[in-house]
C-alpha cells in the first residue's frame, strides 16, 4: 500500500506540472488564460516590484536549495528517497502557481513589434524556445527529471542504477538546452511590457545561478569526462567553428582570396 501511494503521489505531482507548466507558457506570452503577465490589479510601482521580486526568489532559492546533494541527503532522512524528485515538482508547482497567481503588472511599455512577420516570428521563437525545453528533457530521461521514473521503480522494487553522462543530439550543440529554451520563451515576445521584463530578467539571472551550482554538481559526478565536454561544447548559444584542413597531421587553415 506504501508503494501504491508513493506512485500515486509521483503521478499526481507530475500531472501537476502538466498543467501548469503549460499555464505558465501561456501566463508568459499572454494569451489563452485569464492570468497573464500583463493582466491584473495595477499597483504601486515600489509595492509591485518588491512583491515581484520576492515572488522570483522564492523559486529560485527553493530551485537552488532543493537540488543540492546536502540537502537532498538531510531531505531524504525524512521522506523516502524515491519522493524526493517528485516532492521537489509538487513545491515547484505551488510555488509557480503562487507566482502566477500574485504577479503584479508593469504595464509600461518597453517594446511593442506592431509588424505582423516579425510579431509572427517574434511568436514563432518563442513556442520554438519552449518546445526545445521540453525536447531537451526527453532526451536525456524526461520521466527521471520529473519524478516518475523514481517512484515507478520503488513500486516495482527495482535497483536504482546511476544514469550514464551521455550527449544526445541538441547536447552535442550546446551543455544546457533546456535553460536556452526557457531563456528564448522568455525573451521572444512582440510586446515587451516592464513587469513582463523583470519577469524576464529575474527568471535569466536565476538560470546563470542554477547553471553554475548544476555544472558543479556533474563535475563532482563526472569529473574529467564532463570538464573535456565543457571545453569542447558551449553553455547556451552555438558556436559555428572555423573550418579547418588537416593535412599530415599539420593544422592549415584556408587561403584567403585576394
Amino acid at each position: 500500500m506504501k508503494r501504491f501511494l508513493i506512485l500515486l503521489y509521483g503521478m499526481v505531482s507530475y500531472l501537476m506540472f502538466l498543467g501548469v507548466y503549460l499555464y505558465f507558457i501561456a501566463f508568459v506570452g499572454g494569451f489563452a488564460v485569464p492570468k497573464t503577465v500583463n493582466s491584473g490589479a495595477v499597483t504601486l510601482l515600489p509595492v509591485a516590484l518588491a512583491i515581484n521580486f520576492l515572488l522570483i526568489s522564492l523559486f529560485a532559492v527553493q530551485h537552488s536549495v532543493m537540488a543540492r546533494r546536502g540537502f537532498k541527503r538531510r531531505w531524504t532522512k525524512i521522506i523516502p528517497k524515491s519522493m524526493e524528485r517528485s516532492t521537489f515538482v509538487f513545491i515547484t508547482n505551488l510555488i509557480l502557481i503562487l507566482l502566477m497567481w500574485q504577479w503584479r503588472p508593469l504595464p509600461q511599455v518597453v517594446w511593442s513589434v506592431e509588424n505582423t512577420i516579425a510579431s509572427a516570428i517574434l511568436y514563432g521563437l518563442f513556442g520554438a524556445g519552449f518546445a526545445l525545453a521540453v525536447l531537451s528533457s526527453f532526451l536525456i530521461n524526461h520521466f527521471e527529471l520529473f519524478g516518475l521514473q523514481q517512484v515507478y521503480r520503488e513500486w516495482r522494487q527495482k535497483m536504482f542504477t546511476a544514469p550514464p553522462f551521455q550527449t544526445p543530439w541538441v547536447y552535442k550543440i550546446i551543455r544546457h538546452p533546456m535553460q536556452a529554451g526557457q531563456i528564448l520563451g522568455l525573451w521572444a515576445i512582440p510586446l515587451m511590457t516592464a513587469g513582463h521584463l523583470v519577469l524576464a530578467l529575474g527568471m535569466t539571472v536565476y538560470i546563470f545561478i542554477g547553471i553554475y551550482f548544476e555544472e558543479r554538481d556533474l563535475v563532482r559526478n563526472f569529473g574529467q569526462r564532463y570538464l573535456d565536454y565543457r571545453k569542447e561544447v558551449p553553455k547556451l548559444v552555438p558556436v559555428l567553428k572555423a573550418a579547418r584542413i588537416q593535412r599530415n597531421d599539420v593544422e592549415v587553415l584556408p587561403e584567403k582570396a585576394d
